[in-house]
C-alpha cells in the first residue's frame, strides 16, 4: 500500500484507496512583467498580487493559497529576476534565489509575446547551475499570439532547457484573463507536491499580513498615473490601521493611514498633483480595493514624503522593509 495511503476493510466489502493529501510550495519566476502576479490571482480566484503594466512591480515573495479537494497549493509569487542597478534590485534578486532552492516544484513563467532573449537565458542558466527542484515551463500570455507563433515560441522554450541544462518536465502555455489551461497547471503542480497536511486554515487565500497587502493596493494605485515618471520609486508604508472606536457594531470604519515614498522632491508633486488632484484619485482607487479585500468601509489618509535615493541607501530599505 502507498505511504500515507488508507483501506478500510468490511466483512465482504474493500473500500478502494483513499489518494493522500498533498500540500507544498510552488513559486513562479521569470523576468519581469511575464504576467506571474496575473497568473497567480487567476490560480488563487482572488486578487493577493498586486498587478502593473510596468516591470519590477512585484517586490517580495507573495504567497497565495490555492485549496482544492485533496490538496494545498501554496504559491510564491517572486520579483522579476533581472540584472540589477540598485541596491534594492540586488535584494529583490536574493529574494528570488532563495525561494527557489526552497520550494518544492518551480515553474517557469517565459511571455509568449515577447522572444526568448538574454533575460530569459539568464534566468534559466541561473536556474540550471545548481537547482534540483521540479521544474516546469510556464509560457503565458498566449491567448496574446496566433497559434504558429505560440507553436513556434514553445519549440523555443524546449531548446532554451537543453541549451541551459534545465530539464523541463512539462511545457504548458497559460492564459490568466481567458483561463486558457490555468487549471491544467494548477493539476501538474499539485501532482509533484509531497503527501502532508493542511499547511495553511482551509478557506486562506493568503498569508500576507493585512497592513502589507493595504499598502501594496495603494502603491499599485500610485503606480497607475505615474509609471512613466517613477515607477520604482514609489514605496507605501502603513503607520496605522485601527477600527474607529466611536463607530456603531452595524457601521464600522477601518481608518488606514499610510505614507507613499519617492526618492526626490520633484517626484513628490508628481504624486500629489496640481491642487493634490492626483493624490486624491490614489486614495480614491485604493480605498475601493482596500474595501472590497477587507469588507469594510474604509477612511484612508494619505501622505506623501521624500526617502533620498531610498533604493540605494541600506538603511532606508530596511526601515521600508526591504
Amino acid at each position: 500500500m502507498a505511504r500515507g495511503a488508507t483501506r478500510q476493510v468490511r466483512i465482504g466489502t474493500v473500500v478502494p484507496d483513499t489518494p493522500p493529501f498533498r500540500s507544498g510550495f510552488a513559486c513562479f519566476v521569470g523576468r519581469p512583467n511575464v504576467g506571474k502576479s496575473t497568473l497567480t490571482n487567476a490560480l488563487v480566484g482572488s486578487k493577493v498580487a498586486i498587478t502593473s503594466a510596468r516591470p519590477q512591480t512585484t517586490r517580495h515573495a507573495v504567497r497565495g493559497i490555492v485549496n482544492r479537494p485533496g490538496s494545498q497549493l501554496i504559491l510564491v509569487d517572486t520579483p522579476g529576476l533581472h540584472r540589477p542597478r540598485t541596491l534594492l534590485g540586488e535584494r529583490l534578486n536574493d529574494i528570488v534565489r532563495t525561494t527557489w532552492a526552497e520550494v518544492d516544484v518551480v515553474a517557469v513563467c517565459l511571455a509568449a509575446t515577447d522572444p526568448v532573449g538574454p533575460g530569459d537565458r539568464f534566468l534559466v542558466w541561473e536556474l540550471g547551475k545548481g537547482v534540483k527542484t521540479p521544474t516546469i515551463a510556464v509560457v503565458t500570455k498566449a491567448d496574446l499570439v496566433t497559434a504558429d507563433q505560440l507553436a513556434t515560441y514553445l519549440t523555443s522554450v524546449a531548446a532554451l532547457g537543453d541549451t541551459s541544462g534545465v530539464e523541463w518536465e512539462e511545457i504548458v502555455p497559460v492564459s490568466a484573463v481567458d483561463g486558457l489551461n490555468v487549471d491544467v497547471l494548477a493539476d501538474l503542480l499539485t501532482r509533484r507536491l509531497p503527501e502532508g497536511p493542511l499547511l495553511f486554515p482551509d478557506g486562506d487565500l493568503t498569508d500576507e499580513p493585512e497592513a502589507v497587502l493595504v499598502a501594496e493596493l495603494v502603491r499599485e494605485a500610485a503606480l497607475e498615473g505615474v509609471r512613466d515618471e517613477l515607477p520604482h520609486s514609489l514605496a507605501v508604508v502603513v503607520e496605522e490601521m485601527s477600527r474607529r472606536e466611536d463607530r456603531p457594531e452595524d457601521k464600522p470604519l477601518l481608518d488606514v493611514h499610510a505614507i507613499v515614498y519617492v526618492e526626490r522632491p520633484s517626484q513628490k508633486g508628481i504624486v500629489i498633483g496640481k491642487g493634490g488632484a492626483r493624490l486624491k484619485q490614489v486614495g480614491s482607487a485604493a480605498r475601493a480595493q482596500i474595501e472590497a479585500l477587507l469588507g469594510t468601509p474604509v477612511y484612508l489618509e494619505l501622505r506623501v514624503k521624500v526617502a533620498k535615493d531610498w533604493q540605494r541607501d541600506p538603511r532606508q530599505l530596511r526601515r521600508l522593509g526591504f
